[in-house]
């Protein structure tokens, strides 16, 4: 089997072609892995207590005092994984980093107050406030076409 990657940066998204004479055992096996959407497995630690955390219950992710915490509707989570290992983990659709210690949940904001200078202030549920850093405002902003 022969594996070619051609870089163009005229595609946006990723584009798979597969060439063969017929459809064989391999070719099945790679359409299978292809097209498998694993959700990412992410545990959280709570009351001695290891729950797994469905990416869509998540509302933010940050890191205090050398630890990671995981917030959801549920409650606060400890989670034993680096911030840069969970926003690879995590669709990129759905989750942005706002800061070098936080990611939110751009399905789970309720909404963005522009209106601070150089900073976006940043509503999530249950009355939790966030800043999104000088750093990454021109993410954000690009990220929600703005």
């Amino acid at each position: 089997m022969q594996v070619e990657i051609k870089i163009d940066s005229s595609y946006t998204d990723p584009k798979i072609i597969i060439l063969t004479a017929s459809m064989t055992e391999d070719v099945s096996c790679i359409l299978k892995r292809i097209s498998e959407d694993v959700p990412p497995i992410i545990s959280g630690y709570k009351d001695e207590k290891i729950e797994i955390l469905e990416p869509a219950d998540l509302i933010r992710l940050y890191a205090n005092s050398g630890k990671v915490f995981a917030v959801t509707d549920k409650g606060e989570y400890t989670i034993r994984l680096r911030l840069y290992e969970l926003e690879k983990m995590l669709p990129a659709n759905h989750f942005i980093r706002i800061s070098n210690s936080e990611i939110i949940n751009l399905k789970k904001v309720r909404n963005f107050d522009l209106s601070f200078t150089g900073t976006i202030c940043v509503k999530l549920p249950d009355g939790i406030t966030t800043y999104v850093s000088r750093r990454y405002v021109q993410k954000l902003k690009k990220k929600l076409g703005i």
